[in-house]
Formats: C-alpha cells, sequence, structure tokens
C-alpha cells in the first residue's frame, strides 16, 4: 500500500491534470521525491533554520499543472530539539496537519519541452497548517532534456496560515518566514 502522503500527492496531480483514461508518455510528466525546502525565521532576538528534503511532486509538461507535498515533520537542523519539538507540536501541529501542499498551474505559456532558463510564476494554493491561501509564486525553471530543475525564495505570513505565536516569544518568532526550494524534477 502506498504510504499516505505518496498516494494524496498522486490523487491530487490526476485531479489537477484531468486525466481521463490515456495515459502519459514519459516525458509528459515530471517528478521528484527529494525535493529541499530550507526556512528561516529571522526574529529579533533569534534565528531559526531548518531544511527538508522531502518533497514529493509531480509537473504535467504539457498543461503545466504541479502538486507537491511536504511532511511538516521533516524538517531537521533546528538549534536544538525543543525548538523542533515546538515547531511540530505547538506551531504548525504537524499530527493534526502531517503535510503542507502545492497544487496549481504555471501562468506563463512556457514550453517546457525546449531547453532553456525560464522565469515563470506558478498560481496554486499553498496549504499549510490545514489553512490554504492562492498564491503566485515566482521560480526559475532550468529545463534541460532529461530534467527540469525549480528553483524559488519567497515568504510565508504566519497569520495568513492560522499559525499563531505566543506573545512571550514573540521577539523569538518572525512573522514571516523567509522559504527556499529546489527541486530536481526527472520523467516519471
Amino acid at each position: 500500500m502506498l504510504h499516505g502522503s505518496i498516494l494524496r500527492c498522486l490523487v491530487l496531480f490526476f485531479l489537477i491534470s484531468g486525466l481521463t483514461s490515456h495515459a502519459f508518455s514519459q516525458s509528459e510528466t515530471m517528478s521528484t521525491a527529494t525535493g529541499r525546502i530550507h526556512f528561516t525565521s529571522d526574529a529579533p532576538m533569534e534565528v531559526i533554520e531548518a531544511t527538508s528534503s522531502a518533497t514529493r511532486g509531480v509537473l504535467h509538461v504539457a498543461r503545466r499543472t504541479f502538486a507537491f507535498t511536504l511532511p511538516v515533520n521533516s524538517f531537521n537542523g533546528f538549534n536544538n530539539a525543543l525548538q523542533k519539538d515546538h515547531f511540530n507540536e505547538n506551531y504548525l501541529e504537524s499530527e493534526k496537519y502531517p503535510e503542507a501542499t502545492y497544487s496549481g498551474r504555471i501562468i506563463e505559456q512556457v514550453d517546457l519541452t525546449i531547453p532553456g532558463t525560464y522565469d515563470i510564476r506558478a498560481k496554486g494554493n499553498l496549504v499549510i497548517h490545514g489553512i490554504p491561501r492562492e498564491r503566485i509564486i515566482r521560480c526559475k525553471l532550468i529545463v534541460k532534456p532529461d530534467e527540469i530543475k525549480v528553483v524559488s525564495t519567497f515568504t510565508v505570513r504566519l497569520g495568513d496560515h492560522h499559525i499563531q505565536v505566543p506573545r512571550i516569544v514573540h521577539q523569538k518568532i518572525a512573522e514571516e518566514i523567509h522559504v527556499d526550494l529546489q527541486f530536481t524534477l526527472k520523467p516519471l
């Protein structure tokens, strides 16, 4: 049986791509199972950083649709174990909301079968802490014959996803979190 997050990602992908009864060729669908996401909270009294290499996702090249999922508890690199515990238990509530997802469509009419570097905007629903928000995220796509590399930097406002920070630690946790991501997508 497939792991829950993989199954949800695949279901989400098939819904987005409008797949009916035909199969895709390998070149039309690209995927990753090791996408890297790094976040930084740069608050007045403390800098918190963590990284995950557990992002899974798919991109349908011709339709320019995508779906990515990230296990929230996969982040590592906090300043200490207690910080990681607070991140998972108090703020992101990873047992209740185990995944963050982003699914949608590339806005630009770009042919991703032609090698090159493309600055694009991805428009979709970013779901963190169970709260969906429509977001347009700028990305750089580096297209090669056998892979597509995705690079992006953006911010996430905690309040947009109903993540509450107790007043006692508001000087230690930033209201806006800086996110850097890198994925390499290969033919499925």
